[in-house]
């Protein structure tokens, strides 16, 4: 590889996944794999030894999410140039992710080109966010935000607790929450709770892995 290739860490805890990715880049002229980590904290310490270009991330990581990783380092890092590539397309994930920073949102079934051309766009000093992302991300922009109370109710309305388990839960009364159930309704723009619970999900509002924990 050349003093000028572009170096790129590559964050993602599906080893042939990783290894895939690992492979495709390292055969393109221009681009030279650097690192790779398989979960939060490993992104972390790999990005401090290598310090890449590019970095690219998935949102869903062991120990710390993507965005937790992101966040952390560009505190560190106001500089550092990280490229989601993920599954999950909810209006809220995209939301995060380029609030703590990410120049690019790529979803899994992009095609190789694509994936090339954005490394080498961000690396460039642009951003790129496909069309479909793009208008999701509107999308989210013209709601109106939850409040940290009326997410934790919306967390626990997802988990399938009632009113009164809430109220025990958050130490509020059932009329407080009963508030909070209504006002959310409206900005989630739902008529119910499961609709909530289901907007939540699919929007990556209240994320799978704490549904999924609770669980076990």
């Amino acid at each position: 590889m050349t003093k000028e290739s572009i170096r790129v860490l590559i964050v993602e805890d599906h080893h042939v996944v990783r290894q895939g990715l690992v492979a495709l880049l390292n055969v393109v002229d221009g681009l030279e794999v650097v690192g790779e980590a398989a979960d939060g904290v490993e992104a972390i310490a790999q990005f401090r030894k290598h310090q890449p270009a590019i970095t690219l991330i998935d949102l869903r990581l062991p120990r710390l999410s993507g965005v937790e990783v992101i966040e952390r380092i560009r505190m560190e890092t106001p500089q550092a140039r990280f490229i989601v590539l993920t599954t999950y397309d909810g209006d809220e994930d995209i939301y995060r992710a380029l609030q703590a920073g990410a120049r690019a949102y790529l979803l899994k079934g992009m095609t190789s080109e694509e994936l090339i051309a954005t490394i080498r766009a961000v690396h460039a000093g642009r951003s790129y966010i496909p069309p479909a992302i793009a208008e999701k991300l509107a999308e989210r922009m013209g709601t109106e935000e939850l409040t940290p109370r009326e997410f934790d109710v919306l967390e626990q309305i997802v988990h399938g607790k009632s009113n009164k388990d809430i109220a025990t839960e958050l130490v509020i009364s059932e009329a407080t929450v009963k508030t909070h159930v209504n006002s959310l309704l409206g900005k989630l723009g739902v008529t119910d709770r499961t609709q909530a619970a289901t907007a939540a999900i699919q929007r990556g509002i209240v994320p799978l892995e704490s549904l999924r924990k609770t669980k076990l």
